[in-house]
């Protein structure tokens, strides 16, 4: 059994090597091929095409998808797997992705082939919860703001919410999705002594330490609100200009998740109408952000280029832990996170 994995500047060839070794014990053969780009801003920006566009956006250059017949197998994170990619094989019966989305696959037609399509959900769930946790932090204790102010040789003490400084220790946080990243941060925010409430239409199960509301009891209620869904057909904008209008006026919108999900234009007009009190942001509609951009001229909003996933343990742990998905794959495990319903069919002769 043959598989290709495509590496990329986030995963270079050695993690992906590293990560899928053990594949190699139980007698599958593994090749990794990289799409190369010049910078990390190069690769999120065609990122962003596809996620945008879908897998057709952008087209991997010939010495990734010559000769794909002989693969069972292709793993990739951010390298677009097209109809085109699919037409080419021949065996392929398994595409996995390094993320939680497959925006990057074309599912439908990988499903016309009956070929079985798996995610590995919370693959940087931690790296994202914590960084969330700290653009809370910067936003409503200014910490940001006073660091670029004391770079300037400023001694300031005066911002946009000088009067009202918040502590999150009984203060109610709204998480507006509760996957993987929004148990981590229910779990960070309980030691925080926050009155935690979610949002999730889709979930089931005990929420504990939240409780789940209605999307609009969040918005009227929460002193922070933090996105953590995942961005469909059926989402986006879901926090548009008739949401952000139901925000207390002490209240602080994060969103390390995708641009889409939120109204960004809406989200501008209040915080310079100071309608709400602030924002935190590492996701943007243009990546890498326009130097005219708003957000940069606004004072009430701490803005980062879309890091919150990208630490070295993340990297390093996600073809790990794809490879443990493809074992139980090979083992007809239950627990398979697959995304398209149809169920992996491998076997190592």
């Amino acid at each position: 059994m043959k598989l290709l994995a495509i590496s990329d500047t986030y995963i270079p060839p050695d993690f992906m090597s590293e990560g899928l070794a053990e594949l190699q014990n139980i007698g599958i053969d593994v090749e990794v091929r990289h799409w190369e780009h010049k910078s990390l801003i190069n690769l999120q920006q065609d990122n962003l095409a596809i996620e945008t566009g879908g897998p057709d956006a952008v087209q991997l250059p010939d010495e990734i998808t010559r000769n794909l017949e002989p693969y069972d197998i292709v793993v990739v994170q951010f390298a677009p797997i097209s109809k085109s990619f699919i037409e080419k094989t021949k065996n392929l019966k398994l595409i996995g992705t390094l993320r939680s989305g497959a925006e990057n696959i074309d599912v439908d037609f990988a499903t016309q082939r009956n070929i079985s399509v798996i995610n590995t959900p919370g693959r940087n769930a931690r790296a994202v919860a914590e960084c969330t946790m700290g653009l809370i932090l910067s936003e409503i204790r200014n910490i940001a703001r006073s660091h670029a102010s004391l770079k300037n040789k400023k001694w300031r003490r005066s911002f946009p919410n000088s009067n009202a400084i918040p502590e999150l220790c009984g203060k109610t946080v709204g998480l507006v999705g509760y996957g993987a990243v929004g148990h981590l941060m229910a779990g960070y925010l309980d030691a925080f002594g926050s009155n935690i409430i979610a949002y999730d239409p889709y979930y089931k199960g005990d929420p504990a330490p939240a409780q789940l509301v209605p999307l609009e009891t969040l918005m009227k209620t929460s002193d922070v609100i933090s996105i953590h869904a995942r961005l469909t057909d059926q989402n986006h904008h879901m926090i548009g200009e008739p949401e952000i209008s139901m925000m207390k006026p002490t209240a602080i919108l994060v969103n390390t998740a995708r641009s889409g999900l939120v109204d960004e234009k809406a989200l501008i007009k209040a915080l310079q109408a100071k309608s709400i009190t602030g924002a935190a942001l590492d996701v943007f509609d243009e990546e890498p952000l326009p130097a005219n951009h708003p957000f940069i001229k606004l004072e009430n909003v701490t803005i980062t280029p879309h890091l919150a996933g990208s630490t070295i343990d993340s990297f390093r742990n996600n073809p790990k832990l794809m490879a443990v998905q493809i074992k139980s794959c090979l083992s007809n495990s239950a627990d398979i996170p697959v995304i398209n319903n149809i169920r992996p069919s491998l076997n190592v002769g």
